[in-house]
């Protein structure tokens, strides 16, 4: 059965099932589910750990060893799986499946914890004989426009009261990175009375920058048109030594979905089939902002920002003569609906 981390606990407490699944890449959420089940199998006087960590060529018989031994001093225990990023292949899947069909591991609690897992993956009879046993927790990043709400009740668990301004500046300056907003917090809970009402000023003074940027989180703000963070998340991407090419990569990955989109439109197709028809399929959660980019950018401006992009691929390869990081800026920023650092080069390296 799936539940959200922020419901876990509450689950937890109406019953500890046999096995827990955490899966997805924010590592605040992750962690704290994690914990939720220690938690819980402790105030049900489950003390005995096994922790197994999977890595290459990992012995898949040492699980089914740990749930056959017990210390003379413990009929029940938590045997934690983590498998982190590294794939279970055949012998893994065969193992969790043997597992969750064995009556014997019932009085066990199985925490697998995992990176994402894709719906093909959920649909794998390992993962479908372990969730009918417990409970699947996946682990989502705050979408931005949740952000400042998330941190606004995150506060709360400290004693703060945090104006929604606050709580949004300083998902500015920590976005994608919760586990920074969280220790931000903490740090003004230590320093401030409790129940401190905090302002946009307290964490424009007291905040580090502790933004953590990727091409994704780029693409994201280019399709929903969000211009200012378009020109932060890439002043962020060069300061963090990220490689020009991937950021090229990333918007041009862009371009040709949205003249793909434009295509299938054009021939008479729904936009939910257009969606569809991509390699791969955009999923329902990002089609709005791909309809959004789609409104905004006609066929022929796009057609005008890949062949721009081509001379940013021409400048990386010393083939052209074009201030590489503005240009990547330029077409970012155009691509969000604005317009580019590169206005008053001459008009053959403007984006039109």
């Amino acid at each position: 059965m799936k539940v959200f981390a922020d419901k876990l606990p509450e689950a937890l407490a109406k019953k500890l099932p046999p096995v827990v699944i955490v899966a997805g890449e924010e590592p605040l959420q992750h962690m704290e589910a994690c914990d939720a089940v220690r938690s819980a199998a402790r105030e049900r006087g489950i003390d005995e750990r096994d922790i197994l960590h999977v890595e290459a060529n990992f012995a898949w018989g040492r699980l089914r060893e740990a749930a056959a031994s017990l210390s003379l001093f413990a009929s029940r225990k938590v045997i934690e799986l983590r498998l982190g990023s590294q794939s279970l292949g055949q012998e893994g899947a065969k193992a969790l499946k043997e597992y969750a069909e064995a009556p014997g591991n019932r009085d066990n609690v199985l925490l697998v914890s995992m990176g994402k897992l894709d719906f093909r993956q959920q649909k794998s009879a390992w993962f479908q004989a372990l969730d009918k046993l417990g409970l699947f927790v996946p682990v989502w990043p705050v979408d931005m426009a949740r952000l400042g709400f998330w941190l606004r009740d995150r506060a709360e668990r400290h004693g703060l009261s945090l104006e929604l301004d606050a709580a949004r500046l300083l998902g500015e300056r920590t976005e994608g990175n919760l586990l920074a907003a969280d220790q931000e917090l903490q740090k003004l809970a230590l320093l401030l009375p409790p129940g401190t009402r905090v302002d946009p000023a307290q964490i424009a003074g007291g905040v580090e920058d502790s933004a953590r940027y990727d091409v994704f989180t780029l693409t994201d703000a280019c399709l929903k048109g969000e211009r200012e963070r378009v020109s932060r998340i890439v002043r962020g991407l060069r300061g963090e030594g990220v490689e020009a090419p991937i950021v090229l990569w990333a918007l041009t990955r862009e371009l040709r979905t949205l003249l793909s989109l434009h295509q299938h439109l054009d021939q008479g197709q729904s936009f939910e089939h257009a969606c569809k028809a991509q390699k791969p399929a955009i999923f329902d959660k990002r089609r709005p902002a791909y309809q959004q980019a789609i409104s905004r950018l006609p066929r022929k401006r796009l057609h005008k920002l890949l062949l721009f992009s081509q001379r940013l691929d021409l400048s990386i390869k010393g083939a052209a003569h074009l201030p590489l990081w503005e240009g990547l800026h330029d077409l970012a920023l155009t691509l969000a609906g604005g317009r580019g650092l590169l206005a008053e080069l001459p008009s053959s390296y403007r984006v039109g």
